[in-house]
C-alpha cells in the first residue's frame, strides 16, 4: 500500500523541487504531458492539472523545499524529525502509512505549502491564470478608519481552491476512513494559510500623517503556519470514524469533539526509539542530544535511556566583528571547543527484536 493523496502529490512536487533550473528546461524540452504521465501515483484529474498548468507545478515544485525545511524545523528536537527518505518516491516513506499524528501533520503542513506557493507565485506574476486578488479594489474600512484598496492583494483564495482540487483529488476517489482522515487535514493545512493574511497599508498625507492609508492584503511568514500547525498537531484529537462513515468520533469521551482547526488521527505513533521499518521508523541512534535539557532534545528522552557518546569538537566561528567606515564588517576567527553528544545506538538483540 501507498500513501493516498500526499504521495503522488508531493513526488511531482520535489520532481521539480530536485532538479531546480533543470526542470524548467525538461518542461520545455519533452513537454508537459511526458512528464505528469510519468509521475506515479497521480489520479486522472491530477494528471489533467499537471498537463494544462505545468507553471502552477513548477512554483508548487519549488515550494515543497519550503515546507519540507519547515516540518523538519518543528521536530528538529524530537525523535520523529521529518526525515525524508533518497529514492522513495513517496519522500517519507513508511511512516505515512499510520494514520498517526505525524501523518496528519505532514498532510496538513504539505497541504499548506501549496497554498503558500501558488499565492506567492501569483502575486509575483509567474503564472498565466491568475495575479492579485481582484476583489481589493475601491475603498473599505477597518479599526483605524477608511482606506483605499491598492497594491498587489495575495490571491489565496486562488491558491485553496487550486491546492484543493490537486491534493484533494485523490481522496476523493476512495470513500474509507484514511481518506476522510486525510481531507479534514489537507483543509486544516490549507486554511491554516488564510489565518495569517495582515493587513499592509502606505501612508499619505502631509509628513506621512495618515490622513490617507492604501493597504494591501499580504500572507504573513511560512514559519507561523508552521508554528501553529505544530501546536496543533500538539493537540491533536484521537478519533474513529463513526457508524454511517460520514465523519468522526472521538475515540476518548473525556476528550471534546474536532472542530475544522483541529487535527485528527486514528493510530498511536511508534516511539520511534529503533530503527522499525514496517513503522518507518528511522530510530534514534546517532542523533545529537542535549545533555543539561530535560526535554525532547535532551539525551534521557532522545536517546529512549540507551545512553549517549561524547565527542569534543573544535569549532571555528566569526568573533569580534567590528564595523570599519566605510562599508565593511571585519571579523576574528575564535576557536571553540564543545561536547557532542550523540545517543547511542540499541544492542543488537533490542534492534532484531524491531526489525
Amino acid at each position: 500500500a501507498a500513501p493516498r493523496g500526499l504521495a503522488p502529490a508531493v513526488s511531482l512536487l520535489l520532481q521539480s523541487t530536485l532538479h531546480g533550473n533543470k526542470s524548467r528546461r525538461y518542461i520545455g524540452a519533452l513537454g508537459a504531458r511526458v512528464i505528469c504521465d510519468n509521475i506515479p501515483g497521480l489520479v486522472n484529474k491530477q494528471r489533467q492539472l499537471c498537463q494544462r498548468y505545468p507553471d502552477i507545478m513548477q512554483s508548487v515544485g519549488e515550494g515543497a523545499k519550503e515546507w519540507i525545511r519547515e516540518c523538519q524545523h518543528q521536530f528538529r528536537h524530537h525523535r520523529w524529525n521529518c526525515s525524508t527518505l533518497d529514492r522513495d518516491h513517496t519522500v517519507f516513506g513508511r511512516v505515512m502509512l499510520r494514520s498517526s499524528r505525524e501523518a496528519a501533520f505532514v498532510y496538513a503542513i504539505s497541504s499548506a505549502g501549496v497554498v503558500y506557493a501558488i499565492t506567492r507565485a501569483c502575486s509575483q506574476g509567474d503564472l498565466k491564470v491568475c495575479s492579485c486578488d481582484p476583489l481589493k479594489r475601491g475603498r473599505s474600512k477597518d479599526e483605524r478608519g477608511e482606506f483605499d484598496w491598492g497594491g498587489c492583494s495575495d490571491n489565496i483564495n486562488y491558491g485553496i481552491r487550486f491546492a484543493k482540487a490537486f491534493v484533494d483529488a485523490k481522496e476523493k476517489k476512495v470513500k474509507d476512513a484514511r481518506a476522510l482522515m486525510n481531507l479534514h487535514n489537507n483543509r486544516c493545512g490549507r486554511m491554516a494559510v488564510k489565518r495569517f493574511l495582515k493587513l499592509e497599508c502606505k501612508c499619505h498625507g502631509v509628513s506621512g500623517s495618515c490622513t490617507l492609508r492604501t493597504c494591501w492584503l499580504a500572507m504573513s511568514d511560512f514559519r507561523k503556519t508552521g508554528d501553529y500547525l505544530r501546536k496543533k498537531y500538539n493537540g491533536a484529537i484521537q478519533v474513529t470514524m463513526n457508524q454511517d462513515g460520514t465523519g468522526f468520533t472521538v475515540a476518548n469521551k473525556n476528550f471534546r469533539k474536532p472542530t475544522k482547526t483541529d487535527l485528527v488521527y486514528f493510530e498511536n505513533s511508534p516511539d520511534y526509539c529503533v530503527m522499525d521499518k514496517s513503522a518507518g521508523s528511522l530510530g534514534t541512534a546517532g542523533r545529537v542530544c542535549s545533555k543539561a535539557s530535560r526535554g525532547t532534545d535532551g539525551c534521557e528522552v532522545m536517546c529512549c535511556g540507551r545512553g549517549y557518546d561524547t565527542t569534543r569538537v573544535t569549532r571555528v566561528t566569526k568573533c569580534e566583528c567590528k564595523f570599519h567606515w566605510c562599508c565593511a564588517v571585519r571579523c576574528k576567527e575564535c576557536e571553540d571547543t564543545v561536547d557532542v553528544h550523540t545517543c547511542k545506538a540499541p544492542k543488537r538483540a533490542e534492534w532484531l527484536d524491531q526489525t
